[in-house]
């Protein structure tokens, strides 16, 4: 597993339906993207586009899927994925099942799809296409209910699962309290406790760069910071907002 190493890696949201969006991520220094198929129209064959871009752009493609389904998830890593966040993992059964539809036999289901971008349109060896799917994906549960928390160290030792990202805006949803609440971020705290238990790397959402900075900070090993859709709105309104000031 070669995705996480020793420094805090910081990535940012795709949910643009342009590939350019990824270029311009790349470009702008991001160590990696996150294809967002959950809260963004998004289809697969775009999709598949980004993560080819992402690819030759040099940061690495995750994708959010949307469910749990293994046709979701198989569809996306034979598009040549890095690796998948999955939201609403709230058991080690979840998870489970999760892992079993990102990992080749013996270790899962995920069928063999070996003509597709992940196998190099079938010219990597089979062992290597299997070898890469088992052990170079990442597999990341998102932790985003009570639920999930309270059964944090069950999820995180489950063979398969790499890391978990902390979901704090669904969780302070389910809690009913804002995010600077003391009971959301005690959750928060127990969750990040559970990984670092487990010796696996815990993520979490910003919204800019002190944000982030607090996030590693408090001992997480990767960060997604923004989006491309959220980018484009402050910045335009920042500049119209300063052109106004600005007339006679």
């Amino acid at each position: 597993m070669t995705f996480f190493g020793s420094a805090p890696r910081l990535g940012t949201w795709i949910k643009l339906a342009t590939v350019e969006s990824v270029e311009i991520m790349a470009h702008a220094g991001f160590d990696f993207v996150v294809i967002d198929l959950e809260h963004a129209p998004l289809d697969l064959g775009l999709t598949a586009q980004m993560i080819s871009m992402a690819a030759a752009s040099g940061v690495a493609p995750l994708v959010r899927v949307p469910d749990h389904q293994p046709s979701s998830i198989q569809r996306v890593l034979d598009a040549g994925a890095r690796g998948i966040l999955v939201p609403r993992v709230d058991s080690a059964e979840d998870a489970r099942r999760v892992v079993s539809a990102v990992r080749f036999p013996p270790l899962g289901s995920r069928g063999s799809g070996g003509t597709s971008r992940a196998g190099r349109w079938g010219l990597t060896p089979r062992a290597e296409y299997v070898r890469a799917g088992n052990e170079d994906v990442i597999c990341v549960p998102q932790l985003e209910s009570p639920a999930a928390v309270a059964a944090a160290d069950d999820i995180l030792a489950v063979p398969g699962v790499d890391a978990v990202f902390l979901g704090a805006g669904d969780l302070s949803l389910a809690l009913g309290v804002e995010m600077a609440d003391p009971e959301l971020q005690g959750l928060l705290g127990r969750a990040r406790a559970a990984a670092a238990r487990a010796g696996k790397p815990c993520g979490a959402a910003s919204v800019d760069a002190a944000s982030a900075a607090r996030a590693v900070a408090l001992g997480h090993q990767f960060v997604i910071m923004g989006n491309d859709v959220t980018m484009l709105a402050r910045t335009a309104r920042t500049m119209v907002h300063s052109f106004h000031k600005e007339e006679p």
